[in-house]
C-alpha cells in the first residue's frame, strides 16, 4: 500500500468498527475518563500477515544472517558512509513498520504493540493455554490420529522438529507449523486484520472451556494459513524471539516509551499517551503513581573473579568506601502501595503486585478491616504521618515455629491458609507470609527514586516502624572491605541461607534495570566445582554384577558450540564429556528407564552415529554399549570435584568423580549444556580458584515394547551372534530381574547333582520350572537347549564322545538363583562347565581373575577361604602398592570403583555429633563409612573434615551451634543426617548430600 499524506478527518467506517470490537461500548466510557484524548485509527488496522511479512520476518532473518539481504533492510546509509550495522538494520526495519502504520492506519499503535509485545500486556487476561493444551486443541482441530506420527509430535512436544520452520521458530510452534502446513485450509495468507487478531485473542483469554477454546482455533484455523498460525501460537505462548528487544521496539515508537513502561507497566499507556514522537512527556509524568505497577531495578548477577573486584564495581572510593550486603531473601518479590482511602476502615487502601505486574491485592489485602493474609494485621506499621507510600521488597513464607524462612513453594500456601483463618488462629500458625521491605520510592507524593539509596533506607526507617513477623526492613551490614563479603557468606552457611546482594548506597534507584548498583553472590562448598551441570545422556553402558543385564552408568555429552553448527555440524550433535554411574537410586534408574524405553540403539562399530555424537580417538575411547538420540534422551544434573583435562572424551575434558543429583525432565535437550556455556563455567571457576579460597556461585511416547534380543550376561561381552548356551550369552530372555530368571530357556538335566549338592534329578527340574524355564527329556546339543549334569552316565558320555556340546554343572543353576534380587543369569566360570568346548572353556576363565574369583557374583565364606588358601605367596616388593595412584588410574581410564560398596565413601571424612555418638547407632554408620574406603573422625576440629553427620532427631540449638562452628572453617563440611550414610550403603553409591541436608 502507499503512504497516505493527508488524513481523513474523522474515522472511516471499519476503523470505528474496529475500535468498538477492540475496546468495547461499555469499556470506552472508562477508557474515556482515563484516557481523555486517546487517538483513533482513521483506516482499518493492517493485515495480521504484513506483521510478520515487513516486521517479524526481517528481524528474525536479521538474527540469523546479519550480513545477507534481507526484505525491508537498507543496505547503505543515505549519506553513503557504508554499510549499516546490525541495530541501525534493526531500527530501520522496526521504523519503516511504524511509519506505514501511522501513514495508513493512524496514531492509535496498541493493537500492534499487543501483538509484537505479548509478555508485556498486562491487560489481556491470562489464556491458561501452554504447549500440551494446544497441541490436544490441534489434534482435534486437524482431526489427526493421535497416535499417528504428527499427533505424537504435538502432544510430545518437547521433541524439536527437523524442519526449517522448526528451527527457525521455536520447539513447539515450528511443529504445528510443519503439521498444518500438511493440512491447510488456506495457502496464501488471510484475510484477518490486526484488529481481528486481537478480538479472537480477547476470545480466547476469556473462554472457560476447551470448547470455547476450540471454537476459537477453528476461527483461526479457517482465515488463516499455516504462517499465520505459527505466529498466533507463538503470541499466545507469549515466546516471540523475533531478535529485537522490547526498549528497541519502545524507542521506535517514542524516545520516552521505555521510562513511561518501567513506571506503569502499561503498554496502553505508552501506546496511547505517546502518540508523538516529537512531543516529550515532563519529568513529572515519568515518576511513580499509586495504584499502578512499575518495573523494578533488579540484582546484577556477579561475573567478576574476585571479591575485590566486586566491590570496586560498587562504586567506592577513598572519602566513601562502603558498601552494603544483605542476605538474599527466597520469596516473591513484591511492591506495596498505600494510600489515603476514607472509604476504607481505618483510612488507608493497599495495593500489592508482583515485579511482573501480577496483582496480589485479594491475596494480601486492600485494607485494615478487611479478610487477608498480611493487611488486616498491619496497623500501627506505619507512621501515623504517612498518607501513601510505595514500598519495594520480598514477600517470603516464614516458619514461625523454627524462626526462620521456610522454602519458597510454601509462600502461596501459607498465604492462602493466613487469609482463610481467623486472627486467634494465626497466632500460633507455623507458617505466615512476612513482608520484607528494602526501598522506598515514594513517601507523601514525593518520589524517592533519584535519591542515594543510603537517604532512601533513612527515610524507611522514620516512616516504617513495621509489625514483627509481618511488615519488616529487611537489614543490611554496612561493609568496607572485601573480606566482610566472605565472613558474611559464612553467616549465610551458618544459617543455611541462600546468598547475599551487594549493593552500592550511593547509588539511585534504576527503575527495570538490571546493572552492578546491586549484585548477588551466592557460596559453594569449597571440595566441589562450582557448578551443578546439566547434561544429556547420549550413551549408556550395562552394569555387573548386581547390577547386571540393565544399563548402570552413562555417558553424557555437551552440545557443540554455534560455530559448529555454522559450519554444517546438526545442532543435536554432542561431544562425549564424562560417564556417570554413581549418585542414582533404584528410582533413578527406574524413571530414565521409563523415559527412555524404546530409544536406544545398539552401538555399530562399523556405523557410529557421528552425525548426533562424536567419540574420543576416532570414535573409540568410552564407546558406550548402546547410543541414543539426543533429542530422545533426558537431561541429568550432575555434581563433580573438579574438571580435568581427558584424552578420552571428545569435549577434551572430563568431571572427576561426578556424581547424579537429579533428573532434569523440566529441560529438553536443547537446553542442556553446551560447550560454549562450559568453558564459560570453567573459566570463571578457574579464575575463581586461583584468586580465592572460597568459591562464589553465578546464578541465576508412549513406551514401545521392546524388541526380543539377545540378553548380554552380566560383565560379558556381547559381540558374538551364536545361539549355543555359552559363557556369555543366552538366547533372549527377559531382562528382568525377578525369579522368572530361566524364562525362554530350554533345559534337559542328564544327571542328579553330586556332592555337595546332593540334589535329585527332579529336585533340579523343580529350580528350573521355579525361574520359568522349559524341561526337556531328549538332549538336542547345539539348539540352544542348555545340557546340565553332574555325573558322566552313558548318556552323557555319548554326548561328550559325539563333541560339540557344552555341559553345565547343576552348580550355575544354584549361583544363579541365589543372587541379589531374586536371581539373574551369570556368565559360565570354569567350575560351572562339566564338559566343554575349548572356545566355552577359554570364555569361562574371562569370567574370573587369576584366582578364580567371579566377577559377576559375590562368593560365600567357605569359597573365599578356598580361594585365599590358593593364592600364591606375593613376593616382597621395592615399590609399596599407592592406593591413590591405584584408584586415580582407573578413573582416567574410565573404570571408577564408585558404584562398589569398598569404594563410595572414598574422599569422605566424616564426624558424628549428638544423639548416640558413641554408642552402637555411629558404631554401625561408622562401620559402613569405613568399609566404604571412608575415615571416621572423633573430633570436629580435623582439618580434612568432608561430613558432619547429625544423629538426633530435634537438637534444633545444638545444630545451630554446629553451623556456627563450621561455617568459620577455611573448608565447608557438609552438614548432613544419619540417612545419607544408610541410603547410600543400601543404593551401593554416593548419594547427592542436598536431599539430606538438614534443614
Amino acid at each position: 500500500m502507499s503512504q497516505r499524506i493527508k488524513r481523513p478527518s474523522s474515522p472511516d467506517p471499519e476503523a470505528q468498527d474496529e475500535d468498538e470490537r477492540m475496546y468495547g461500548e461499555a469499556a470506552s466510557e472508562e477508557l474515556a475518563q482515563e484516557f481523555a484524548d486517546r487517538p483513533r485509527n482513521f483506516h482499518k488496522t493492517l493485515l495480521f500477515s504484513e506483521l510478520f511479512k515487513t516486521l517479524f520476518n526481517p528481524l528474525l532473518e536479521l538474527r540469523k544472517n546479519p550480513s545477507g539481504p534481507v526484505q525491508g533492510r537498507a543496505k547503505t546509509r543515505s549519506g553513503g558512509g557504508g554499510l549499516l550495522s546490525v541495530q541501525e538494520q534493526k531500527r530501520h526495519i522496526i521504523d519503516k513498520f511504524v511509519t506505514r502504520w501511522r501513514a495508513e492506519v493512524g496514531d492509535d499503535f496498541y493493537p500492534a504493540m499487543r501483538l509484537i509485545l505479548p509478555d508485556k500486556d498486562r491487560d489481556r487476561a491470562v489464556y491458561g493455554l501452554k504447549e500440551s493444551n494446544i497441541g490436544k486443541l490441534l489434534v482435534k482441530l486437524l482431526k489427526v490420529d493421535k497416535n499417528s506420527e504428527d499427533g505424537y509430535n504435538l502432544l510430545h512436544w518437547k521433541l524439536p522438529g527437523q524442519s526449517m520452520a522448526a528451527r527457525m521458530a521455536g520447539d513447539f510452534p515450528g511443529r504445528c507449523y510443519d503439521i498444518i502446513s500438511k493440512r491447510p485450509m488456506r495457502t496464501e495468507v488471510g484475510d484477518l486484520t490486526v484488529a481481528d487478531v486481537n478480538e479472537l485473542l480477547d476470545k480466547l483469554a476469556a473462554s472457560s472451556s476447551e470448547t470455547e477454546n476450540l471454537a476459537v482455533f477453528q476461527m483461526f484455523y479457517l482465515r488463516m494459513n499455516a504462517e499465520e498460525m505459527l505466529w498466533v501460537i507463538r503470541i499466545i505462548l507469549k515466546q516471540m524471539r523475533i531478535g529485537a528487544s522490547e526498549n528497541t521496539i519502545f524507542y521506535r515508537w517514542h524516545p520516552d516509551a521505555e521510562a513511561l513502561f518501567s513506571v506503569s507497566s502499561s503498554l496502553r499507556q505508552v501506546c496511547w499517551n505517546l502518540r508523538d514522537p516529537s512531543v516529550r512527556i515532563q519529568q513529572e509524568d515519568t515518576g511513580l503513581k499509586l495504584g499502578q505497577p512499575f518495573q523494578p531495578q533488579l540484582a546484577q548477577f556477579q561475573v567478576t573473579t574476585t571479591l575485590s573486584k566486586m566491590v570496586s564495581r560498587l562504586g567506592v572510593t577513598e572519602d566513601d568506601p562502603e558498601y552494603w550486603i544483605e542476605v538474599k531473601l527466597d520469596g516473591e518479590r513484591m511492591q506495596l502501595h498505600m494510600m489515603d482511602d476514607p472509604d476504607k476502615p481505618g483510612g488507608k487502601a493497599f495495593y500489592f503486585c508482583s515485579r511482573k505486574a501480577k496483582v496480589y491485592t485479594d491475596l494480601y489485602g486492600s485494607g485494615y478491616e478487611e479478610v487477608s493474609a498480611l493487611t488486616r494485621f498491619l496497623k500501627g506499621a506505619f507512621s501515623p504521618k504517612v498518607r501513601n507510600l510505595i514500598l519495594d521488597g520480598e514477600m517470603v513464607a516464614w516458619n514461625m515455629k523454627e524462626d526462620k524462612p521456610d522454602d519458597f513453594g510454601s509462600l502461596k500456601t501459607a498465604a492462602n491458609k493466613e487469609k482463610l483463618g481467623t486472627a486467634e488462629d494465626n497466632v500460633v500458625k507455623d507458617l505466615r507470609p512476612v513482608f520484607f521491605v528494602f526501598d522506598i520510592l515514594l513517601l507523601n507524593d514525593a518520589q524517592l527514586g533519584q535519591y542515594t539509596l543510603r537517604d532512601r533506607y533513612r527515610a524507611l526507617e522514620a516512616v516504617v516502624p513495621g509489625v514483627h513477623r509481618r511488615l519488616e526492613l529487611h537489614p543490611h551490614v554496612v561493609a568496607s572491605s572485601p573480606d566482610d563479603i566472605e565472613t558474611q557468606l559464612r553467616t549465610v552457611i551458618a544459617e543455611g541461607g541462600e546468598g547475599l546482594v551487594l549493593k552500592n548506597p550511593r547509588s539511585m534507584y534504576r527503575l527495570n534495570s538490571r546493572n552492578d548498583d546491586w549484585m548477588k553472590v551466592k557460596p559453594e562448598y569449597m571440595d566441589e566445582f562450582g557448578e551443578s551441570l546439566d547434561c544429556v545422556i547420549i550413551g549408556g553402558y550395562y552394569g555387573s554384577g548386581s547390577r547386571g543385564g540393565r544399563l548402570s552408568s552413562f555417558l553424557c555429552g555437551l552440545r557443540v558450540g554455534e560455530n559448529e553448527i555454522a559450519t554444517g555440524a546438526s545442532p543435536e550433535k554432542c561431544k562425549s564429556f564424562f560417564k556417570v554411574g554413581g549418585g542414582f537410586k533404584a528410582e533413578d534408574y527406574a524413571e530414565i528407564r521409563h523415559h527412555t524405553e524404546g530409544k536406544w540403539t545398539k552401538w555399530d562399530v562399523r556405523s557410529p552415529p557421528t552425525e548426533y555424537m562424536s567419540l574420543a580417538g576416532g570414535e573409540k575411547l568410552e564407546r558406550p554399549d548402546v547410543w541414543i538420540r539426543p533429542r530422545d534422551s533426558v537431561v541429568v544434573s550432575v555434581k563433580a570435584a573438579s574438571v580435568t583435562e581427558s584424552r578420552s572424551f571428545a569435549a577434551g575434558v572430563t568431571l572427576r568423580f561426578p556424581r547424579f543429583r537429579r533428573l532434569r525432565l523440566d529441560r529438553s535437550w536443547d537446553s542442556a549444556l553446551s560447550e560454549d556455556e562450559f568453558e564459560a563455567l570453567h573459566r570463571r571457576a578457574r579464575a575463581e580458584q586461583e584468586s580465592k579460597d572460597m568459591k562464589v556461585e553465578d546464578r541465576a511416547r508412549r513406551p514401545a515394547k521392546r524388541a526380543r534380543r539377545e540378553l548380554v550376561i552380566a560383565g560379558v561381552d556381547s559381540s558374538s551372534s551364536s545361539t549355543a548356551p555359552r559363557a556369555g550369552v543366552v538366547p533372549a530372555v527377559t531382562s528382568k530381574k525377578t525369579k522368572k530368571i530361566f524364562e525362554g530357556l530350554e533345559f534337559c538335566v542328564l544327571s542328579d547333582a553330586a556332592r555337595p549338592l546332593k540334589m535329585t534329578k527332579t529336585q533340579l527340574e523343580g529350580v528350573i520350572k521355579e525361574g520359568g524355564g522349559a524341561i526337556s527329556q531328549r538332549p538336542e546339543p547345539g539348539t540352544g537347549m542348555v545340557l546340565v549334569a553332574d555325573k558322566k552316565l552313558v548318556s552323557v558320555a555319548s554326548l561328550i564322545k559325539k563333541g560339540g556340546a557344552d555341559i553345565v554343572r547343576p552348580r550355575w543353576l544354584l549361583d544363579c538363583v541365589a543372587q541379589p534380587g531374586g536371581g539373574y543369569l551369570l556368565p559360565y566360570e570354569d567350575g560351572h562347565l562339566f564338559h566343554a568346548t575349548e572356545a566355552a572353556r577359554a570364555a569361562a576363565r574371562d569370567s574370573t581373575d587369576r584366582f578364580g574369583d567371579s566377577y559377576a557374583r559375590d562368593v560365600d565364606v567357605a569359597e573365599l577361604a578356598g580361594l585365599l588358601a590358593d593364592m600364591p605367596k606375593l613376593e616382597s616388593r621395592t615399590n609399596p602398592f599407592d592406593k591413590g595412584l591405584f584408584l586415580q588410574q582407573l578413573e582416567e581410564h574410565g573404570r571408577p570403583l564408585e558404584n562398589l560398596r569398598g569404594y563410595i565413601f572414598s574422599r569422605c571424612v566424616v564426624y558424628f555429633h549428638g544423639g548416640d555418638a558413641e554408642g552402637t547407632e555411629s558404631f554401625k554408620l561408622g562401620n559402613y563409612v569405613e568399609f566404604g574406603d571412608g575415615t571416621v573422625v572423633g573430633y570436629l576440629g580435623s582439618p580434612d573434615l568432608t561430613h558432619v553427620v547429625v544423629l538426633g532427631d530435634d537438637d534444633r540449638e545444638g545444630v545451630a551451634g554446629l553451623r556456627k562452628e563450621i561455617s568459620s572453617r577455611t573448608r565447608i563440611p557438609r552438614l548432613v543426617t544419619r540417612r545419607w550414610i544408610e541410603e547410600s550403603w543400601e543404593e551401593s553409591t554416593l548419594l547427592d548430600e542436598e536431599k539430606y541436608a538438614l534443614p
